[in-house]
């Protein structure tokens, strides 16, 4: 079953804030398998190796269908990734990373204060993010005959398609991208247009 449309974030976002000389750097962005999270954690240990801690929590997917992660990464325990999943989950935002690099400013905030200031980065980034919807996509292909060409270009258009690639051999072969909500009324619409000759074939299932 189709996954209906979230939103995501739709760009890479940064906020520093400071609490008692620590820094505080929350880095927000797009991520859409376990495997990209990771990856973007890294990438922020590698911009910034000299920090304290990067602590970090992220949710792949959306609604029940989920994955969630999170990290104190040597904050004491519960002080920092829980807090910072939980402003995530509260944003209803899917296929998120947020990453708050912390450099110690000298002065110990105890428990409560760390929970504090995580949390408060967490919300500030969110604050400024700009989203997205994610629409679930798939990728479609037909065969027709030169004269039904361009007006199932025009299909196409008319139900939000994207044309990938097109062949021209003894017939038309085109491949587009729909929406998965755009893809029952185009079906009927290619139908109805070839008399029943023409039906788009299923190519993918991401």
């Amino acid at each position: 079953m189709a996954a209906e449309p979230y939103p995501i974030p739709a760009t890479i976002h940064r906020i520093t804030t400071e609490v008692a000389r620590s820094r505080f750097i929350a880095t927000i962005a797009p991520v859409s398998t376990i495997e990209a999270a990771k990856i973007f954690l890294a990438q922020i240990r590698a911009e910034m190796p000299d920090a304290t801690h990067h602590v970090y929590a992220f949710r792949v997917g959306h609604g029940a269908s989920v994955t969630e992660g999170m990290s104190d990464d040597g904050e004491p325990s519960g002080t920092a990734g829980p807090p910072v999943l939980a402003v995530l989950r509260g944003s209803g935002i899917g296929d998120i990373i947020l990453v708050v690099t912390r450099y110690f400013g000298g002065t110990k905030l105890g428990t409560g204060g760390l929970v504090r200031a995580y949390s408060e980065a967490a919300h500030i980034a969110l604050k400024g993010l700009s989203i997205e919807l994610k629409v679930e996509k798939r990728l479609l292909g037909m065969e027709l005959p030169y004269n039904l060409f361009e007006q199932t270009k025009l299909l196409i258009a008319a139900h939000n398609g994207l044309i990938e690639d097109t062949d021209f051999a003894a017939a038309v072969t085109i491949l587009a991208t729909f929406a998965i909500s755009d893809i029952s009324a185009f079906t009927a619409a290619l139908a109805e247009l070839s008399s029943g000759r023409v039906r788009p074939i299923l190519m993918d299932e991401n």
